[in-house]
């Protein structure tokens, strides 16, 4: 009763705002659009058009996708009871923005100038922060172990000169932080979602290293533990051809969710209807959220598809932009 009390208003507020997230129609009126500038002119006819003073060109459309996203994440964190599940949402862009400064520190080494463009404001740490952070190598301010993983990444870098390998270890740091978060929460859903992209972060690994043709040995590093499927499971997969995989997974909600993948023949091909149905995976743990007039998730599941939103704008925009086939681009779109 005491989580219904609380959790009215939040999940009324989160209803009320649902008129900011765009209709399918939408994304289908801007992949038929001829050009960029005829999409934007669709996107203008939406909340996006807030943003479009901030634009020097329609290219840049991906600002205005970022301060929407944030205008969306700085209203639900005010009135969100619990401030980890606006907080555990915007962990991986944390990480993303280490990994930014990190390559920066490497391209400065080598003479070449930082990319502090490259960051986002997205995440729980002000970028001013961060950048003051890491430039004066004082890291004891960082929270979620950053004041200790910052400095193991460089001393990896200089121990492997492999980008991969450095961005592999961070990602592990990322999902025992975000693992931590959802088990602080009171209810099981947040941990489900959690351990969902997980799994869903380790067959992205799968694939592409398969791809690449490496052993269980190579592999092994970039499998993070904590999702529904074992690392050891996975490891044993290796060797099947990844048409069986479904099968393989079979006792897995995301073994049901590969069986949707139609053709595996195209490497290429396969890992870009990978990344559609691994996001839809993720989308139906957050699914029976919506159905609970008082339940906390509700929160998880309207700012994951404010983010599966923001994917699929970047998916119209970019398609219409390089003059890609309509019917791909809709057959990437993700489920909100």
């Amino acid at each position: 009763m005491a989580t219904a009390v609380r959790y009215g208003y939040t999940v009324a507020r989160l209803r009320a705002m649902e008129n900011r997230l765009l209709d399918d129609s939408v994304l289908q009126r801007l992949i038929d659009s001829g050009d960029l500038d005829s999409a934007m002119k669709v996107l203008g006819e939406t909340v996006y058009a807030s943003w479009f003073a901030e634009l020097k060109t329609n290219a840049e459309f991906d600002k205005a996708i970022e301060s929407e996203l944030l205008y969306v994440y700085d209203e639900v964190a005010k009135f969100a009871p619990d401030a980890k599940l606006v907080e555990i949402c915007r962990l991986p862009y944390d990480f993303h923005n280490v990994k930014v400064l990190l390559k920066s520190q490497i391209l400065q080494r080598e003479g070449e100038d930082r990319r502090f463009e490259l960051l986002t404001h997205l995440g729980n740490i002000p970028t001013d922060d961060m950048i003051m952070a890491v430039e004066s190598e004082d890291f004891r301010l960082l929270p979620y172990n950053l004041h200790l993983a910052f400095p193991k990444a460089l001393a990896l870098w200089e121990q492997t000169h492999n980008v991969l390998d450095v961005e592999c270890f961070l990602d592990g740091v990322l999902f025992r932080e975000m693992l931590k978060m959802a088990r602080e929460l009171d209810y099981e859903t947040p941990l489900l979602w959690v351990r969902g992209k997980i799994d869903a972060e380790n067959l992205r690994n799968m694939l592409r290293l398969k791809r690449m043709e490496k052993d269980t040995t190579a592999v092994e590093p970039y499998l993070h533990a904590g999702g529904f499927v074992s690392v050891e499971k996975l490891l044993a997969m290796l060797s099947e051809p990844i048409e069986s995989w479904t099968r393989v997974l079979s006792y897995a909600d995301i073994g049901q969710a590969l069986s949707l993948i139609q053709d595996s023949s195209d490497m290429n091909a396969l890992l870009v209807e990978m990344e559609k149905v691994l996001d839809d995976y993720i989308t139906g743990i957050l699914k029976t959220a919506k159905y609970g007039a008082f339940a906390p998730e509700n929160v998880l599941s309207y700012l994951w598809n404010k983010e599966i939103e923001a994917k699929n704008l970047r998916i119209a925009l970019v398609s219409v932009a390089n003059g890609m086939d309509k019917d791909l681009a809709r057959r990437l779109m993700r489920r909100g």
